[in-house]
């Protein structure tokens, strides 16, 4: 494929993955896999700082026990500002995972993003580095309670998140290990071309509208090149992409969204800060450093951040800095949530009625145990 086209694509390709998610969600009755209570472990809501952003960060603490020194995990969501729950479609995937865990022997913090739910701070001026310093403090957090092994903290990060683990531990000792759950590995903009041609395949897109998707593309990198910045970007971008709405293919819309809408939005987001991050960041940088264990799981269906395209990337980059302490596992017939599916693409998501696949978290809890012993 010509790096230009999949330059182009990054600009324009929120679709698969924080737009269609967070543009579509809408109303769905209670998952059978949340737990109820009462639980068998202690539960805290607790408030921590960032004291770099000068930030106040509230989450969940959930504990096996008030009594004891317990390994830690540091919960981190994906693009988009989510709930503690990471709650979307009315899937908690976040509140699975911790209780999952804490039932295991684990400690879990679990938080909302900055400028979310009880958070305090702005989400959309911020860049995936910010969100690795939230992640930095809730470890620091972590370490100043007495029911915590400090020596067996780390990150567990789903989607961007994983990208926001592998920056935190990049730059930080304190950090244990790293579970990457469908996070990116390859180059974030070769990362959403893919997710374009993927869901737009598995969405019944034919060649025609994908040319006409890549077209828009290539003109929207050349005016993000050729704009001194952010004002004059998004005058030349609506000035270009608006009046092409009208030939977008419907497939590719968020329901309930004009493709007038969708290209505003779409907009907004490459004129941002967190946008512009992603553009220039390489994820392999921040793996190579990593010296902590590593664990990266992806579903086989995963149409947002592909197997294929990422867990080899992830791996790589860690065994040319060095690492060893590496596992890698692609679990099949999951998508992009870790739920059981048949083709994986986001349109799924809200009717499975599994939040996490089981399989999923035995691997993940197996292997978090074996790194804390």
């Amino acid at each position: 494929m010509d790096k230009k086209i999949t330059l182009a694509a990054f600009l324009a390709l929120i679709i698969g993955c924080v737009a269609y998610i967070l543009l579509s969600q809408k109303t769905v009755a209670k998952k059978s896999q949340e737990p109820a209570p009462p639980f068998p472990y202690y539960s805290e809501d607790v408030t921590f700082q960032n004291i770099e952003a000068g930030i106040s960060l509230s989450g969940t603490l959930t504990l096996p026990d008030k009594k004891g020194s317990f390994p830690a995990v540091v919960l981190i969501t994906g693009s988009g500002a989510q709930d503690r729950d990471e709650t979307v479609f009315g899937h908690k995937p976040f509140l699975i995972i911790a209780d999952y865990l804490t039932r295991q022997g684990f400690a879990v913090l679990r938080y909302d993003d900055r400028g979310t739910g009880k958070s305090t701070g702005h989400f959309h001026t911020a860049t995936s580095m910010d969100f690795a310093t939230d992640a930095e403090s809730a470890i620091a957090y972590l370490k100043s309670r007495k029911e915590i092994s400090p020596n067996k903290i780390g990150l567990a990060g789903h989607s961007e998140g994983g990208l926001v683990a592998a920056i935190a531990a990049s730059q930080s000792r304190d950090v244990n290990f790293v579970v990457s759950l469908a996070g990116p590995g390859a180059i974030a903009y070769e990362v959403m071309a893919l997710q374009m041609e993927l869901i737009a395949r598995a969405g019944g897109v034919d060649q025609e509208g994908i040319a006409f998707i890549r077209e828009i593309n290539n003109e929207a990198l050349e005016i993000l090149k050729n704009s001194p910045d952010t004002v004059a970007l998004r005058a030349n971008l609506n000035a270009y992409m608006l009046p092409k709405a009208k030939n977008y293919p419907s497939r590719m819309l968020p329901p309930g969204l004009t493709a007038e809408q969708f290209f505003k939005h779409q907009i907004d987001s490459m004129c941002g800060p967190w946008y512009q991050y992603l553009y220039q960041i390489n994820p392999a940088s921040f793996f190579q450093k990593i010296t902590c264990p590593v664990l990266a799981l992806n579903g086989s269906k995963d149409l947002q951040i592909d197997t294929q395209q990422n867990l080899p990337a992830i791996s790589k980059a860690l065994k040319e800095g060095g690492n060893l302490n590496v596992t890698i596992k692609e679990l099949p017939n999951l998508n992009h949530l870790f739920q059981e599916c048949k083709t994986g693409h986001p349109s799924e998501y809200a009717g499975i009625d599994e939040t996490f696949s089981p399989q999923a978290l035995a691997v993940m809890s197996d292997w978090l145990t074996t790194q804390t012993r």
